[in-house]
């Protein structure tokens, strides 16, 4: 089975690592709508708030399927797993995450802000389940980096470590799309079916934008490049993106 449903939440995922899936779907009779905080929301308070916009929605806790956080600096592999540790005991408490399986359906993004760094790690986004009888498709692929998540030591499989040049860019970047890729057809879409696409780097993709990105299909909408780093210090590119067609802005 490629992904699992998560009947709690009216939406199926790709299994990944304890901290997050590798994406999720909407299952038929539900929609995935996104929710964007203006600033970002310390994680604390962003649980809060988002606790709080799903019981105004008349959803339960177990409808949050993704969400996009906003760190202050890299992670190194350790700090990565800490952080991550502390994040999973509220989706726990939700009834979400699973402790003694480690099964975690909730899709994640967390990239780094290169400049103006929040405080604190912080919520800029995250998605939830909505019934809709006629709803059309919905989907959203969690954040990856250029190095497989769930394989142990991330050093262990970066591709071309610390290289940032044209040449190496290109190669990461070549692997975070075909990563996508795959992610996307395991939930049933392709990048037709996209919405909105992001790039998370502090480097030029100018030089491979048009032939890694924009000849596959994966900037039809144009591409969203947010300047900041991935959440583990030795990558450098990550991508994600989604198939979501409601979306709001929240003070």
């Amino acid at each position: 089975m490629n992904t699992k449903p998560f009947s709690p939440g009216g939406y199926r995922y790709i299994p990944a690592v304890f901290q997050y899936s590798g994406g999720v779907a909407a299952e038929p009779g539900f929609r995935l709508e996104r929710v964007q905080f203006q600033r970002p929301m310390p994680l604390v308070e962003g649980f809060r708030r988002i606790a709080e916009i799903l019981d105004g929605a008349g959803r339960p806790r177990t409808a949050f399927a993704a969400c996009e956080l906003r760190s202050p600096a890299p992670f190194t592999e350790d700090g990565f797993i800490a952080f991550n540790k502390i994040y999973v005991k509220t989706l726990a408490d939700w009834g979400i995450y699973d402790e003694a399986t480690k099964a975690n359906p909730v899709a994640r993004s967390n990239v780094c802000p290169e400049l103006n760094k929040p405080a604190e790690p912080s919520f800029h986004a995250f998605t939830y389940t909505v019934p809709d009888a006629s709803a059309r498709p919905s989907f959203l692929v969690a954040g990856s980096g250029e190095a497989p998540e769930g394989k142990g030591s991330y050093g262990a499989f970066v591709v071309r470590p610390g290289d940032t040049t044209a040449d190496g860019l290109r190669e990461k970047a070549h692997a975070v799309l075909g990563e996508m890729e795959r992610r996307m057809g395991l939930l049933g879409f392709t990048w037709r079916d996209a919405t909105a696409v992001q790039a998370y780097t502090v480097y030029d993709l100018y030089p491979f934008l048009a032939d890694e990105i924009v000849r596959r299909g994966a900037a039809a909408h144009g591409l969203t490049w947010q300047y900041c780093r991935p959440p583990v210090n030795i990558l450098d590119f990550e991508m994600d993106c989604r198939g979501v067609r409601f979306e709001r802005v929240l003070d």
